[in-house]
């Protein structure tokens, strides 16, 4: 996998995919804590094979080609299209808690946007946030735009955002040590060009996913006896 990016990008791109960035993912588990309490996983190998399921099930066939969407729409100044992927984006949430987590880390991001004077390409008179949800691949994709990061390199940088995340949940929640944690990323990352592949050759009616034990863990996080993690 070759992908084009300047060195300006680069650092751009590093920027917006690194855990540091004040958007609250540290603070979401999205069902992992729930399967972890439950005993579906207890070994580097499960958290492998949980991650791997999501990263090719769910993020190369919803997130990753709705961030490519996204970005086309920016680009051409078509408000319509990239409010239509936004929607989309927030829609394929199946339960309270993964919407909570896409729009609280949206907003975030687009707080810091703002703050850094990253705006929309147009006005719309409706302020996100504000009167209306922005999930974080939007917020994502505004950025991306702005810095001009290629497509293929944002795609990256979000499932490594994604990725990190994830991982860093498991070392606490597992937990696992910080050795075997880079072991997961280093599998993992190789699984990334697969998912990349995936997204690039979806048509639109192709998007969508639907991972049911996500979905029960999700759900269930928010009456969870105890928890590290937001619901």
């Amino acid at each position: 996998m070759a992908i084009s990016i300047t060195e300006t990008g680069l650092l751009k791109l590093l920027q917006l995919s690194s855990a540091s960035l004040p958007v609250g993912g540290y603070a979401f588990s999205q069902g992992l804590e729930y399967a972890v309490d439950q005993q579906w996983l207890s070994t580097p190998d499960d958290v492998r094979d949980w991650l791997q399921v999501q990263l090719q099930h769910s993020l190369a066939r919803v997130d990753a080609p709705l961030l490519q969407r996204m970005l086309t729409a920016l680009r051409n100044r078509d408000s319509a299209a990239f409010e239509h992927w936004n929607k989309s984006a927030l829609a394929c949430r199946e339960t309270k808690e993964l919407l909570l987590t896409d729009t609280a880390m949206g907003e975030a991001l687009w707080r810091l946007l703002r703050q850094l004077r990253v705006s929309e390409p147009w006005t719309t008179g409706q302020e996100y946030g504000a009167t209306r949800s922005i999930s974080f691949v939007a917020a994502f994709a505004i950025a991306a735009c702005h810095w001009q990061v290629t497509d293929e390199a944002a795609c990256l940088g979000y499932l490594w955002s994604w990725l990190e995340n994830q991982v860093a949940a498991a070392t606490k929640l597992v937990p696992l040590g910080q050795t075997q944690a880079q072991q997961l990323l280093c599998e993992l990352q190789q699984q990334v060009p697969l998912a990349l592949g995936t997204a690039a050759s979806l048509a639109d009616d192709e998007l969508g996913a639907s991972l049911p034990a996500l979905a029960i863990a999700s759900a269930n996080h928010e009456t969870q006896y105890s928890r590290l993690f937001r619901s």
